[in-house]
């Protein structure tokens, strides 16, 4: 069946892939853009060409497969040219000269591109593609035991989740989902309290991936007490960034990168960067998805965060639903200034809200964040309809 026509996500917003055609040229997708024009002197990363993949990678599983409108064999050719064997892990910043810039990337992009090789590995609209997924996913995999960081886990949790979606009777891939969805779970309940039920003493970025994953991993691992920690980090996440205007409206006022969220502290309002709205609407599908069923009981042991009842109001697919577009109306101007981060003549996105006003610039991030919540907005509603 559809989305009710009551749903919160309807009307979906249109799929605007100009300014990832804009973006991109036979070597990749640019990092940056001057105004929407791409900026040749900051060259290419890994990090926007995973997150371009995995955009194409929403499209064609939603429209076939179309290299016009979304080139898949160029962002996964820049993937692969970016495996350094001697270090065995993938490089990051390229030059524009397609000089490398380094010999390792961050431990962060080696998670993004854990999460994009696993979802070629399973969405991948041919064999090619696929297979071309699947052996990097092999190459990209052994990185994670160098991983110390939450986020990297948390990326290259979603990565092998879909891996194992595509290639199901891996046994040691699927041990290493458990392992790093136990580190991640322990992580959070090692610092988690019911005041403050997170996995460290501030929020900064991407922060949404940390709940995400939880979510994923209790989902495949049949483990109420990861989706109910998952559940609870992520509605104190949202209610962290939800503001009122003068009308009474709720909008979403994300977490500043000029000083993030400090335990005791007051939230820093600015800058707001689109790629938390982004990850923030991804989480709250996944949260709809995870409450679709009659939830069952929480885990016997308390959790931080989580040790009461459950609020039948959070866990429910329509308040995830109305948190997916509440999130992503912050592009369309439902944030503190309330400027819309869309621009309308280009389809790119604004490269963040300052206390003055929008970032003009129009990057590659901060373009494929609101291209990639309306992908996943309706991917959402063609499951729904299956």
């Amino acid at each position: 069946m559809p989305l009710p026509a009551d749903s919160p996500l309807l009307p979906l917003p249109d799929i605007d892939l100009r300014h990832l055609q804009r973006l991109t040229d036979d070597t990749g997708i640019y990092q940056h853009a001057v105004f929407a024009t791409p900026d040749a002197n900051h060259g290419y990363c890994i990090d926007d060409n995973a997150r371009a993949l995995i955009a194409g990678l929403l499209y064609a599983d939603l429209h076939g497969l179309d290299e016009s409108a979304t080139p898949l064999h160029t962002y996964l050719n820049f993937i692969a040219y970016a495996y350094n064997a001697d270090t065995k892990q993938f490089r990051n910043f390229m030059a524009f000269d397609r000089s490398w810039l380094e010999d390792s990337g961050s431990h962060d992009s080696q998670g993004r591109n854990i999460w994009a090789m696993g979802l070629t590995a399973k969405l991948g609209p041919t064999e090619s593609i696929r297979g071309l997924g699947r052996d990097l996913f092999a190459k990209a995999l052994p990185a994670l035991d160098g991983l110390n960081f939450i986020r990297s886990w948390a990326f290259s949790l979603l990565g092998i989740d879909a891996y194992l979606d595509a290639v199901p009777d891996d046994a040691g891939c699927a041990a290493t989902f458990e392992q790093y969805a136990v580190k991640l779970f322990d992580a959070y309940t090692a610092h988690a309290e019911d005041d403050w039920p997170w996995w460290e003493d501030e929020a900064t970025y991407d922060n949404a991936k940390l709940p995400h994953a939880l979510l994923i991993a209790g989902k495949r691992l049949q483990r109420e007490d990861m989706t109910a920690a998952g559940l609870t980090s992520l509605r104190w996440l949202l209610d962290q960034q939800l503001a009122t205007g003068d009308d009474g409206t709720p909008h979403l006022s994300i977490i500043g990168n000029q000083g993030w969220l400090q335990r005791g502290k007051p939230r820093a309002p600015f800058d707001q960067q689109p790629l938390e709205a982004y990850a923030l609407v991804d989480a709250c599908l996944t949260a709809a998805r995870a409450t679709q069923s009659t939830p069952k009981p929480r885990a016997a042991e308390p959790l931080p965060g989580g040790d009461k009842a459950p609020d039948p109001t959070f866990t429910t697919p329509t308040h995830w639903e109305a948190s997916a577009r509440l999130c992503y109306d912050w592009f369309t101007g439902k944030n503190d200034l309330g400027i819309l981060m869309l621009d309308p003549e280009t389809g790119g996105g604004k490269d963040g809200l300052n206390a003055d006003g929008p970032n003009q610039n129009q990057g590659a991030e901060s373009s494929l964040a609101p291209l990639l919540a309306t992908l996943e907005m309706h991917r959402y509603a063609a499951e729904a309809s299956l």
